[in-house]
């Protein structure tokens, strides 16, 4: 077990390549650890996480403005409080739920089917790079009303503008290109906006131009804000734990087996999935006033960085915390997709992620038609897993063999 020196540093190369072997230490000696490098401080313990998400008076979204208002070109969601919060968001949320939920679900088995054809007569695919970001991109597109004919440009240009929101240190020149990463897609998303205003559709998009607020409609750089927003929320989750629900079940062949023979397990496997290695492990937050954890004083105005993923594996909040079990008795499976669940994948309060329902939809929805085509799944000959990111976390890539599905036997639709 590592131990945390004081020259430890989350930001090093060591704690990038594993920072689960670390959490533990974390929590027991510097529960409250400070980068002075980029002048922050990092909480790993649930209770002190759970604190600061929801207490968003005491810690507000401020330190957006500087971490993705600049590529989101406005405010987000995250930022904003009282009726405005509301009424965006709700908004939002619509498109995400109920029938247009129900809506979403079709268009998601359609793309996944899609994606999904030419590799089953292989018996092989990564489900990283070949499936699981393209779906991602795809499904969003179609709830947003985009072109999918554009999902490769539109998936660079997010993943300039996920880089900068993501990133802790920038140089120069990545800075440029994060940023003109956004300017294109704000370009690309204007004469789309213009174009909703004088033909609105039932899209995404169309809803938030004709959408008003305190009687005045939102401007465009308002529409474009959730435009962005909404490709993030709705598409980070999703890959990355697609393929973290994959690779832990893999891992564990027994209840792999299980799920498979009781399909209702599915949501306990994702739910368990998004506790074990959520996919957001960094959810930042700014301390309005002095705040004390662990006897340690947070100073006002200070960047304050919950660690999802260490808090998730509190002995604290859960019994066996670095264990996988779908059967895990302290989750609540039932709560595990709404802001009072007990794991913080997702975070929690006023400000828990908008397509929190989405992603569980898409998940559930993918997640139960690969699993009766992926016959005798299995880690690709040679394969080394690996993963990436500080901010956001997920396999790098997830090669799999399985037994070929005969030419035209493909999932349904």
């Amino acid at each position: 077990m590592p131990v945390v020196s004081p020259d430890f540093s989350v930001l090093s190369e060591d704690f990038a390549a594993s920072p689960y072997r670390w959490f533990a230490q974390l929590r027991e000696r510097t529960p409250v650890h400070y980068e002075p490098a980029i002048d922050s401080y990092f909480l790993s313990r649930h209770e002190d996480v759970q604190r600061v998400l929801t207490d968003h008076e005491a810690f507000t979204t401020e330190t957006l403005q500087v971490r993705a208002e600049p590529v989101m070109r406005g405010p987000v969601l995250a930022q904003m409080t009282g009726a405005e919060h509301t009424a965006k968001r709700k908004i939002v949320v619509r498109s995400f739920t109920g029938g247009a939920l129900q809506h979403q679900v079709r268009a998601i088995r359609s793309n996944a089917a899609e994606l999904m054809a030419p590799f089953l007569p292989r018996g092989r695919m990564d489900l990283v790079n070949d499936f699981g970001r393209p779906l991602a991109i795809h499904v969003t597109l179609d709830v947003l009303g985009l072109d999918k004919k554009d999902w490769l440009q539109v998936a660079a240009w997010h993943s300039g503008v996920a880089e900068f929101i993501t990133s802790m240190t920038l140089t120069p020149e990545r800075r440029r290109h994060c940023l003109d990463c956004a300017e294109r897609l704000e370009a690309y998303l204007l004469p789309v906006i213009e174009r909703r205003r004088e033909h609105p559709g039932d899209d995404l998009i169309s809803r938030l131009c004709t959408a008003e607020f305190d009687g005045i409609a939102m401007s465009d750089h308002d529409v474009t804000a959730l435009i962005i927003n909404v490709l993030a929320a709705a598409t980070e989750p999703a890959d990355k734990t697609l393929a973290l629900l994959f690779k832990h079940l893999i891992d564990h062949p027994e209840q792999l087996a299980q799920v498979r023979r009781n399909p209702d397990l599915l949501p306990a496997a994702i739910a368990e999935t998004l506790r074990y290695t959520p996919p957001v492990q960094l959810i930042p937050r700014q301390a309005e006033g002095d705040a004390v954890f662990a006897g340690i004083t947070v100073p006002a105005g200070a960047t304050v960085f919950c660690m999802i993923g260490a808090a998730n594996r509190d002995p604290e909040a859960f019994t066996a915390p670095d264990t996988f079990d779908i059967h895990r008795p302290d989750l609540g499976t039932a709560r595990s997709f709404t802001a009072a669940a007990q794991h913080l994948a997702f975070g929690t309060g006023l400000h828990q992620c908008v397509g929190t329902a989405f992603a569980r939809a898409e998940i559930e929805t993918v997640a139960a038609m690969l699993l009766p085509l992926l016959d005798g799944v299995r880690f690709s000959p040679g394969f080394r897993y690996r993963e990436s990111g500080l901010y956001t976390r997920g396999p790098v890539a997830l090669p799999l063999d399985f037994t070929p599905v005969p030419q035209g036997a493909t999932a349904r639709e």
